[in-house]
């Protein structure tokens, strides 16, 4: 028996467990919660553009483009507008260059020669009022994301919206069990290092009126994220990637910020 099994069979029989013990039982399980990740993503790739909706959304990404879709519809947030979306793998990047294929790890080349890409998508891009750009993303491609953006040909009618990179650090659902209230409230998780490096390379490379800094409208100005809402509900059940109740905690806290807060 696994120790999480162990801990289900302990709170099934635990008339005081309170209910924030048994919603993170329920998100330990990875693969449901990674198919709300991606489930209404999936289903906007195969929505028709229709040319008659007055206000167009196309969101462009991976796993994190999904994520914020999810920030968005769990907030009831964009309703004036037709939402369209177009995977990227992570392995694969953001990017719009010629030489695309020597960034590519060699492994990943397979892939990315039979996925999406923006190349590909420019002409849904011509055709939207807003592009979002959403991903985990990597050094090398938040450098080139100005060659990027020249190449997509964004026109002054559209509006353009990159966000950031997000972590939350290790998360470890076995030792929150154990914790008491207050201290899930207080608890904040070390980022990965390599999250602060991008960050900073996208500050610099796009502008703040097209950057959303995801970091630090979640988790300010420190190195560390908080795991659980003041309500302690668990923001992210593997690190990366947002709950049901995580996604509407980060979209309010995104949608607060000046690039974002208009589209509301």
């Amino acid at each position: 028996m696994t120790v999480l099994a162990f801990y289900t069979l302990l709170l099934a029989g635990n008339a005081t467990a309170n209910s924030a013990q048994k919603e993170l039982l329920k998100l330990a399980d990875t693969k449901a919660s990674g198919e709300y990740v991606r489930s209404r993503f999936l289903k906007a790739m195969t929505t028709t553009i229709n040319p008659n909706a007055a206000k167009k959304v196309l969101i462009i990404g991976d796993s994190h483009a999904q994520d914020f879709l999810n920030s968005i519809l769990e907030n009831n947030y964009l309703k004036g507008y037709q939402i369209t979306t177009r995977y990227i793998p992570t392995r694969c990047q953001i990017y719009l260059g010629e030489d695309h294929e020597k960034l590519i790890a060699k492994k990943d080349k397979s892939l990315c020669t039979t996925s999406d890409n923006l190349s590909q998508a420019k002409e849904a891009i011509a055709k939207a009022d807003v592009v979002i750009l959403s991903a985990k993303w990597r050094k090398w491609a938040a450098k080139k994301l100005p060659q990027t953006i020249q190449n997509m040909g964004i026109t002054e009618k559209q509006k353009l919206v990159v966000v950031g990179v997000k972590s939350f650090g290790r998360v470890s659902i076995k030792k929150y069990l154990r914790m008491s209230d207050n201290q899930l409230r207080k608890l904040r998780n070390e980022i990965d290092g390599n999250q602060n490096e991008v960050n900073e390379i996208m500050k610099k490379s796009v502008s703040n009126n097209v950057f959303v800094n995801t970091h630090q409208l979640i988790c300010g100005t420190s190195s560390s994220c908080p795991l659980f809402t003041e309500d302690l509900n668990l923001i992210t059940f593997d690190g990366g990637h947002l709950t049901k109740k995580g996604a509407q905690y980060v979209g309010k806290a995104l949608f607060q910020g000046k690039v974002l807060s208009s589209l509301k």
